[in-house]
């Protein structure tokens, strides 16, 4: 494992870290669970390492569950930033349901591409030599397209028909929305970039 990877946990780890802090101020919680505040800020980027320190491990009889676990990784981190963008646009416009809200999910989702994009290429499936080339970039953004309709498809159904549960603020939900959406077309996204757009 290079250093680099050591330092993109962390920042990852980090980085979630907070967007759960964000999401957990949505959620009406007992202030007996205020300790999370201060515990995933310290033990998120740990556990980003861990796991991806365990993904190399296997990865060494299994090299695609090292690139699995920084594909994960990378999806965490371009996630925080998709939810960051949608946050912004809910927090200018007011609004957090509704076909704005659909909107926002699109621009932001991407938004994020563009940094999926270069993490996919020059970490987890490390093609620096081949450029950019027409037919790469061409095939990746099919690709995240079609997670594009995966992802917004799902973030709005689970917001707009199903709507907010378990006694969540709007905003709670919407981001619950986005973080489901993320990991439904994630698994379309890994097996589309691994197998056509950056196989080796």
């Amino acid at each position: 494992m290079k250093k680099i990877d050591i330092i993109l946990a962390l920042i990852t780890g980090e980085a979630v870290a907070w967007l759960f802090i964000h999401i957990l101020r949505g959620i009406e919680i007992s202030t007996r669970l205020d300790f999370l505040y201060w515990l995933f800020p310290v033990s998120f980027p740990i556990l980003a390492v861990i796991g991806l320190w365990a993904t190399y491990l296997i990865g060494k009889k299994l090299p695609f569950v090292f690139q699995a676990g920084k594909f994960f990784l990378t999806g965490s981190f371009v996630t925080v930033i998709d939810l960051g963008v949608l946050n912004f646009l809910m927090w200018i416009s007011g609004i957090a349901a509704g076909p704005w809200y659909s909107f926002f999910k699109g621009i932001s989702f991407l938004i994020a591409t563009v940094t999926k994009y270069l993490g996919s290429k020059f970490w987890i499936f490390d093609s620096w030599g081949t450029g950019f080339t027409r037919k790469e970039i061409t095939q990746f953004f099919i690709i995240t397209i079609t997670g594009l309709g995966i992802n917004v498809g799902v973030a709005s159904l689970l917001v707009n028909v199903i709507g907010p549960q378990f006694e969540m603020t709007e905003n709670a939900w919407a981001n619950i929305g986005g973080i489901i959406a993320a990991l439904s077309s994630a698994t379309w996204n890994f097996l589309g970039y691994k197998f056509i757009v950056f196989k080796s």
